[in-house]
């Protein structure tokens, strides 16, 4: 390829531009201002849910979560463990205590069962989790109907990472709107972006006035400036929110389009029998974010390599966080799943930008390179 395939690249809606120079004539391009209403308006509408706070990254958005929770120094944070880092992090900057669960074949998001299990063997320690964070991976809802009701006969927090996932749902509703709190993501390679940025929602609107007092320094109500919490400086701006305005506005082409590149990669490479692809759990409408398969036999490293040496971008799977050095020593609870995946995984180009003959010329080059290897 004479031009660089990327994994997930920002794809404009074409009115973008015209917003943000809304904002400069406006010259409200602070962290407020009529964008950012607006955007947080259609998170809400979109999703169904009855209030929305835009932020400055996913990350950002867990770590209100938390806060507004009261999640603190020493207490149990349930968390997925195939997942991205900033998922669980949050965690470790208000001193809480992660505890990883393994996901389920079914899906690749966390295992019910195995949720419960863990649970009941914590509680047999004296240690009553305080929260869960699911994360429904790469644009695929979790069972996170079963999981929601696991977590309330347990009195457990749920917060939602649907950062890849908005726009997906489970028999009808959107992930990031099951749970206590539901946060999403707009970083440059998800199925919007903002460039950066972030979001929280939640039916609780208590949670939301929460949420924007600790993303605006937790200043309180006075006219000097007086605190007496720490806050954070996490608000989204105005010029980012103009930006995600028009993008929310293509949301529903984007996901058919990444369903489209999903459906595409299974035709082209159905002949295959070395490749699975991520499943889809029944009553899911999964927006796809990023086409996944696993390999039956080789090395996906060498995949990952071969594409690169046509200018095509591709990853293996997130790296669970049970085996990453910072969390060494962390309580996980596993059974092999997330482990078989991150050996066996790939994530291939999957941008809304792709032409179909792109798609194709991506899944010839797997094709010969899995050929050529089972010669």
């Amino acid at each position: 390829m004479e031009k660089r395939v990327f994994l997930s690249p920002p794809h404009m809606g074409g009115k973008e531009l015209e917003y943000i120079k809304d904002v400069f004539a406006s010259n409200y391009i602070a962290p407020l201002g009529q964008f950012v209403d607006l955007f947080e308006k259609k998170i809400s509408e979109f999703t169904a849910s009855k209030g929305a706070l835009a932020v400055s990254s996913g990350t950002s958005a867990i770590h209100l979560a938390l806060k507004i929770l009261n999640i603190g120094e020493g207490d149990t944070v349930l968390a997925s463990t195939f997942t991205f880092i900033g998922s669980v992090s949050p965690v470790t900057f208000e001193k809480g205590v992660p505890i990883f669960i393994d996901s389920s074949l079914d899906s690749w998001n966390l295992d019910p069962e195995l949720l419960d299990s863990s649970i009941k063997s914590l509680i047999k320690r004296g240690s009553h989790p305080k929260a869960l964070i699911l994360t429904h991976l790469y644009g695929q809802p979790a069972q996170v109907d079963i999981i929601r009701d696991i977590c309330r006969n347990y009195d457990i927090f749920l917060i939602e990472d649907a950062a890849e996932s908005l726009g997906a749902t489970l028999n009808g509703k959107h992930t990031g709107t099951f749970g206590d709190i539901g946060i999403y993501s707009f970083n440059g390679n998800k199925i919007i972006t903002t460039s950066g940025g972030g979001a929280m929602v939640s039916d609780n609107l208590d949670y939301i006035l929460k949420g924007k007092f600790y993303s605006t320094q937790a200043k309180e109500n006075n006219l000097w400036y007086e605190h007496q919490e720490i806050g954070f400086n996490y608000r989204m701006s105005n010029v980012v929110a103009a930006i995600g305005v028009g993008q929310i506005e293509v949301l529903k082409s984007r996901i058919a389009r990444k369903r489209e590149i999903f459906d595409l990669y299974t035709k082209f490479l159905s002949e295959i029998d070395e490749i699975d692809f991520m499943p889809e759990i029944k009553g899911a409408f999964g927006n796809r974010w990023l086409t996944c398969i696993t390999l039956k036999k080789g090395d996906p490293i060498n995949l990952i390599k071969k594409l690169d040496q046509h200018n095509i971008e591709s990853r293996p799977l997130w790296k669970p966080m049970h085996l990453q050095p910072v969390f060494k020593g962390v309580t996980s609870f596993t059974n092999g799943v997330s482990e078989g995946l991150f050996k066996k995984g790939i994530c291939l180009p999957s941008g809304t930008a792709m032409t179909d003959d792109t798609i194709k010329i991506v899944a010839n080059i797997i094709k010969e390179h899995l050929y050529s290897e089972s010669r």
